[in-house]
């Protein structure tokens, strides 16, 4: 909004406040997912996720992508990977899956998406993302035989998840106040 010839701050102020809560809430969700115990090195059930899925009907997409910035750099410090190849795949994972959820939800309206369907786009995207890089870089050929089992749990986590976000975005004041401000 243009008040007297200025961007209204307090605007942008609001942004930046929900920007630092949701990329808090990343980095608090990255934490707890690192104490949980993996079966697979790259399994994850992507909580730090959560955030990124509300995010995408209250962000425009350059505040959207600050966040899954914060997102991807954040989790590489909290679990030491920033300069090891796993977080290469953690970049192509969520970069990815963000931008196909981000598409997902715009092209198609929140009227026609469920955060269901989004959760489970956006982890097998992600997983399709990792398995390509693990194809080319690691296992070669023998990756068909982590495929299955990367996209059974995608599948799994990306409807749980987004369950979780539905269920949240219908009961959260926070939220609500947030879908009204846009």
């Amino acid at each position: 909004m243009l008040l007297h010839g200025k961007i209204n701050t307090q605007d942008n102020n609001i942004t930046r406040k929900n920007l630092a809560l949701l990329g808090a809430c990343c980095f608090f969700l990255c934490a707890v997912e690192y104490m949980i115990p993996k079966p697979l090195p790259f399994l994850r059930i992507g909580l730090a996720n959560l955030p990124l899925m509300l995010a995408l009907d209250i962000f425009s997409f350059r505040s959207f992508m600050k966040l899954v910035f914060i997102k991807i750099f954040g989790q590489a410090l909290i679990t030491g990977t920033l300069f090891s190849y796993i977080f290469l795949f953690s970049l192509a994972g969520t970069l990815f899956s963000a931008l196909f959820m981000y598409f997902l939800r715009n092209f198609f309206g929140r009227d026609r998406t469920t955060f269901a369907g989004i959760g489970t786009a956006g982890a097998m995207i992600s997983n399709l993302a990792q398995l390509a890089l693990a194809w080319v870089f690691i296992f070669d050929g023998n990756v068909r035989y982590l495929t299955p089992v990367f996209l059974v749990a995608g599948f799994v986590t990306g409807i749980t998840l987004g369950v979780f976000c539905e269920i949240f975005s219908r009961k959260s004041l926070w939220y609500r106040q947030r879908l009204r401000n846009q």
